[in-house]
């Protein structure tokens, strides 16, 4: 498997799997839009993915962290985000969040990027926002 999926895929589904399909998709389309403007985030899908600090799944000490890491395509929701990181690689995964790229979970308490700002929409439990071009949410 391409490894840029790979990543993609595990993020999504550590991130959102409890969201479902459209869930995981938000978080990719995220990755996307994070992948298309080089950044602070990264410059390809997977320093995105990879950069410390920017999904919580991957941050050491999560609870997801070892569980993506072990996850199979045995996992019928994995491999659904396999199939959706596909595409998003392939740039046929349709933008869900109207061009967020920062998002962060209802419920907790709202980041200092997202004060003062409103969403670009609600996906399940999360909030989407675009910050810009200059990444001012680090």
């Amino acid at each position: 498997m391409n490894v840029a999926i790979d990543i993609a895929a595990r993020t999504a589904w550590g991130e959102a799997r409890g969201e479902g399909i459209t869930g995981m998709q938000a978080v990719l389309n995220v990755i996307a839009n994070r992948a298309a403007h080089p950044g602070w985030w990264g410059h390809d899908v997977a320093s995105v993915c990879m950069d410390p600090g920017q999904f919580s799944c991957r941050n050491e000490g999560d609870p997801n962290l070892p569980k993506l890491k072990a996850v199979t395509d045995e996992d019928p929701l994995f491999r659904s985000a396999t199939t959706l990181a596909g595409r998003m690689v392939a740039g046929t995964l349709p933008d869900i969040t109207n061009g967020a790229d920062s998002y962060f979970a209802n419920g907790s308490p709202k980041p200092r990027w997202a004060a003062n700002r409103a969403p670009l929409k609600v996906i399940g439990h999360h909030a989407f926002y675009r910050l810009g071009l200059t990444g001012d949410g680090k």
